[in-house]
């Protein structure tokens, strides 16, 4: 097995790897997706819209899935496959920007996916807004070479065009009949003035794009924008969380009805329910949590894995009658990274630091942002943190030992405790927060990171999981950009989920 994050540097992607083959399979022409620019963030604007003026996508997405069911979609939105009952599968999230991120995961994930039935793409399908023209660079030609279905769920920006070009793509859906005009002077009526609508098609770019994947075995039309697949032993159920991270009442009650019953059952979400150290049980209009469906015991889930932050976060989290669902962030597709390094030190549901898994490390992470920034502000010399040095300020702070055994000892100095507190390292709980610098919420949603780093280390990663009718293996394996990475993807996390 290569040696893997939690080895070595070098499993990090740190050091004079030599570069991998993914700028092969790349476009002549590929536009750096900046959200600097200000068209981009213009084109972006629904969300908030929606979060000020009212969210229409629960009504949106009933005309949607109406459309489907008299087109002849199951009623239920349910697959029924054919998988024997051992068959495996992928998950990736979040993958769309086009560029390099997200090409340097191809490789690896031809290589691991080797043999499994289908793959589910776990949110923010094409960014910035989902539009149909950007499905040929962004997913047809990226996943030409997989040669299995695919099926996906959206997320925020797959919403800010209308999902438009989600339904034709993963459901075959014609364009959607326009909405009623609001009455004047409501709150509706002016969210219409600013909102983004969908442009048209180009039909035979989007004609050229299908043809990438248009072998049978390629194949599948999924019932709608949420849908559960029945696959050997077990349901998987992908819900759309639309615009704000809920889910309407409509789709709310769907999700009790297929939650029922006695098969193991994995969900997928656009919203992670545990994520940096917080419980995000997920509202449902009209009263209820997607997470109290996951717990019931009714139900039998035994994972929930979610997309949208862009890294790999692990929480076991033990339910009632002694059970324990496997809470899952897998949102590091293709798009910038989300940083790890500020996640405090885990201490939620019962699930401590020492239960938790993460990836990037959180010391890789924030030598990764200290260059970033070091780059931006034109400051290299005070920001830039080596990989040992980030690892050892990371574990002063978190008080716990290095995640990776280092060589000779690195002394912590008051500039790498600075720099380190300046970019929001994780601290213990009971510490109080000082100033720091935009890394998350500010910084990620204006500076996307991945617009300045375009050669490894990326730290993507993607999931395999083989089922077996006695249980689940769960393996994340990360995607650096180096070539010994492409020809043997290491693994940065394993688990084992029992169906007994």
């Amino acid at each position: 097995m290569p040696h893997s994050s939690r080895d070595t540097p070098e499993g990090a992607g740190w050091g004079n790897s030599q570069l991998g083959t993914y700028k092969s399979l790349m476009p002549a022409r590929v536009e750096k997706l900046s959200w600097l620019n200000p068209r981009t963030l213009w084109a972006a604007r629904n969300g908030v819209l929606a979060s000020w003026f009212g969210d229409p996508t629960g009504r949106t997405r009933s005309r949607w899935v109406e459309q489907a069911v008299a087109a002849g979609a199951p009623p239920d939105a349910i697959v029924r496959r054919t998988d024997a009952d051992h068959f495996s599968f992928m998950v990736i999230g979040d993958t769309g920007e086009g560029d390099d991120p997200q090409y340097a995961v191809i490789p690896g994930f031809l290589k691991v996916s080797q043999g499994t039935d289908f793959a589910v793409l776990a949110s923010d399908v094409i960014y910035p807004v989902g539009s149909t023209d950007d499905y040929g660079t962004k997913f047809f030609r990226p996943y030409q070479n997989y040669p299995a279905p695919i099926y996906a769920i959206p997320g925020n920006h797959d919403w800010y065009e209308g999902l438009q070009g989600f339904m034709r793509v993963f459901c075959g859906a014609p364009p959607a009949a326009p909405a009623a005009r609001p009455r004047p002077l409501t709150r509706a009526w002016l969210r219409s003035l600013l909102w983004h609508a969908p442009g048209s098609t180009d039909e035979h770019r989007l004609a050229q794009a299908r043809a990438l994947r248009s072998e049978p075995s390629q194949q599948a039309v999924q019932p709608g924008p949420y849908w559960a697949v029945d696959a050997g032993p077990i349901r998987i159920i992908g819900i759309d969380t639309g615009l704000l991270g809920t889910l309407d009442a409509e789709q709310g009650r769907w999700l009790r009805e297929v939650s029922r019953g006695d098969r193991r059952k994995i969900l997928v979400t656009g919203s992670p329910l545990y994520v940096d150290g917080e419980h995000h049980p997920c509202a449902i209009e009209g009263g209820g949590t997607v997470d109290a469906i996951v717990r019931d015991p009714e139900n039998h889930y035994v994972a929930a894995i979610g997309g949208d932050i862009h890294n790999y976060q692990r929480y076991p989290v033990r339910v009632s009658g002694g059970r324990t669902i496997q809470y899952v962030v897998a949102g590091g597709g293709g798009a910038f990274m989300h940083a790890t390094h500020t996640v405090p030190r885990v201490s939620v549901a019962g699930v401590t630091e020492h239960d938790f898994r993460c990836y990037p490390l959180r010391g890789d992470s924030l030598a990764f942002y200290s260059r970033l920034y070091g780059h931006r502000l034109r400051m290299p010399r005070f920001f830039t943190l080596t990989e040992a040095e980030a690892l050892a300020v990371v574990a002063e702070r978190l008080g716990v030992p290095p995640v990776r055994a280092q060589g000779e000892a690195v002394r912590v100095t008051r500039r790498i405790r600075l720099v380190a507190s300046l970019l929001g390292a994780g601290r213990r709980p009971d510490r109080k927060a000082r100033f720091r610098l935009p890394v998350r919420k500010l910084y990620t949603q204006l500076f996307s990171p991945g617009s300045a780093t375009y050669s490894p280390p990326f730290f993507k990663c993607f999931l395999r999981l083989d089922v077996t009718p006695a249980a689940i293996r769960l393996r994340c394996h990360s995607a650096t950009g180096t070539l010994d990475h492409e020809l043997d993807p290491p693994v940065e996390d394993e688990v084992t989920i029992p169906l007994s």
